[in-house]
């Protein structure tokens, strides 16, 4: 049983990636209050990540190299959510743009007469991947780094005497 939900899930999964007509990138919002929720959950977690540096810095946890790469990860997660909420905004709230997808590979940008560098802004705004994966590089790299030498310390106390 479990074998057969595990094949069925991997197939599922397999057919998701290999899908080249579904993008799941930056979501976009029907109404209104889900779109201030989700926008109020952008700055919510770009200041929760700076306070997180903040603290890192106050009580110098920043000197090992596993919390400065903790501290990078934060970096680039509150550029990410910045990146992310003007990415909302100029689609969905300002009504400077509006997207129309021409077909699965083109999409046809529309601004307001004289304010074309906003179609370069936005599509700025869609290369997010470009800070949020090095924030998860840099956060799984001062995880893995915070774990060796948390088993090196536990393997320390073992011989101790």
């Amino acid at each position: 049983m479990l074998l057969r939900r595990s094949i069925g899930w991997s197939a599922f999964m397999a057919l998701a990636i290999i899908d080249p007509a579904t993008v799941w990138a930056t979501q976009t919002h029907g109404g209104l209050e889900g779109l201030f929720v989700h926008q109020f959950a952008h700055i919510f977690f770009a200041f929760s990540m700076g306070l997180l540096i903040y603290w890192l810095k106050k009580w110098d946890l920043v000197a090992s190299a596993a919390w400065r790469s903790i501290q990078y990860a934060a970096l680039f997660f509150i550029a990410w959510n910045l990146d992310a909420y003007v990415s909302h905004w100029l689609v969905e709230q300002s009504g400077l743009i509006e997207v129309f997808v021409v077909d699965g590979m083109r999409i046809h940008i529309t601004t307001p007469r004289g304010m074309n560098w906003l179609t370069e802004i936005y599509y700025l705004t869609k290369l997010d991947h470009l800070l949020s994966v090095p924030a998860l590089i840099f956060l799984f790299l001062g995880l893995k780094q915070l774990l060796k030498s948390t088993e090196e310390t536990d393997h320390l106390e073992d011989i101790s005497p």
